[in-house]
């Protein structure tokens, strides 16, 4: 195959299906806001996907989003403008890191059409072995023609119709083939993963023989089908011991958390640049003198950093959560969840 075709066919030499990866990526100069903005998207996107395995992603509600991430909705619109901007971002990305993780291995892979095709074949079965929820996720939106993110659906459509296509230069003669086969190929393989993943039984890898049958009938014939139902399928990747878990951040903060200034922090954390007044109202400190000492605190203790310090007298102090201030906010989130508390709500 030529160099042409093999880019041509490519799942993936761009990381983004389309222009704008993250159109809805807050805008802030500075390296701690940019931290800070893509903690917030981590945390939105992955209850936005939890959500969604629960009830389907056309019942998740803005609400539940929110509420599971733990951050309020006026920050959330200002990362992106709808729920279904949401799902659209998480569309894309999950895409760019199926593309990232699959593409290379057909696209510079070794061998015939039919040994790239199962190499990457097995990566993405591997891969959506390990992350059913993702997977699930995908294959559902990808079927959407309405409210579905259209543009990126046809841009993985087209690249996997064109892997599909590229086994007409490893026929052994040359025949005519209907214009559909290719969207028929695609489309029954993906039905297979949708289903398997939704009934959430029997091991995926289990499929590569089936799939490549299925995949390298119309153009290499029955004979060749068949020999690919008799490959030996890899085996499952053995189970490592657990790795020592990373150091709570929690465990080396000489001050007790409470719940008063877990919002505080909180808030310095979802918007960058707030003063002592618009911090205490939105953690519900009224208060200016306890308002200025509990920040004060978190100051002391290197969590957040005041980007006002040096104004005139009299001008609003503008708090930014620090890196390390980031590492105490998720380890925060992580207690309040696994103990079951709404910290919004207490």
């Amino acid at each position: 195959m030529s160099d042409g075709e093999r880019a041509s066919s490519g799942l993936a030499r761009s990381r983004t299906p389309v222009r704008g990866r993250r159109p809805g990526r807050l805008k802030v100069p500075d390296e701690s806001g940019a931290l800070v903005s893509e903690f917030q998207q981590s945390r939105i996107l992955t209850a936005a996907l939890e959500e969604a395995a629960k009830c389907g992603y056309e019942l998740t509600s803005i609400t539940a989003i929110v509420s599971h991430a733990g951050v309020s909705r006026k920050t959330f619109y200002e990362l992106y403008e709808s729920r279904d901007g949401c799902f659209r971002a998480l569309f894309r990305e999950a895409v760019a890191q199926l593309a990232e993780l699959v593409g290379p291995l057909y696209t510079d892979g070794e061998g015939a059409w039919s040994e790239r095709v199962r190499t990457a074949l097995c990566a993405l079965l591997e891969f959506l072995e390990g992350n059913r929820d993702l997977g699930a996720f995908v294959l559902e939106y990808a079927a959407e023609s309405v409210n579905g993110d259209a543009e990126s659906r046809a841009w993985l459509l087209k690249r996997l119709h064109l892997i599909v296509e590229d086994g007409s230069a490893q026929a052994p003669t040359r025949h005519e083939s209907s214009p559909l086969m290719a969207e028929v190929v695609v489309g029954g393989v993906l039905a297979v993963l949708h289903s398997r993943l939704q009934a959430r039984s029997g091991r995926l890898m289990a499929l590569v023989n089936p799939l490549m049958w299925t995949i390298v009938l119309p153009h290499l014939g029955p004979a060749a089908a068949a020999a690919e139902l008799q490959r030996s399928v890899p085996k499952p990747a053995p189970v490592r011991a657990p790795s020592k878990p990373a150091a709570d951040p929690l465990e080396d903060l000489e001050m007790r958390v409470t719940y008063r200034t877990a919002r505080v922090l909180a808030s310095v954390a979802e918007r960058p640049g707030r003063s002592n007044v618009e911090i205490g109202a939105d953690a519900e400190v009224f208060d200016a003198g306890q308002i200025s000492k509990l920040l004060a605190r978190l100051e002391g203790y290197g969590l957040i950093e005041n980007l006002g310090a040096g104004h005139v007298h009299g001008a609003p102090n503008e708090w930014r959560i620090t890196r390390r201030g980031v590492d105490v906010d998720r380890a925060i989130r992580r207690r309040f969840a696994a103990d079951g508390v709404s910290r919004r709500t207490q």
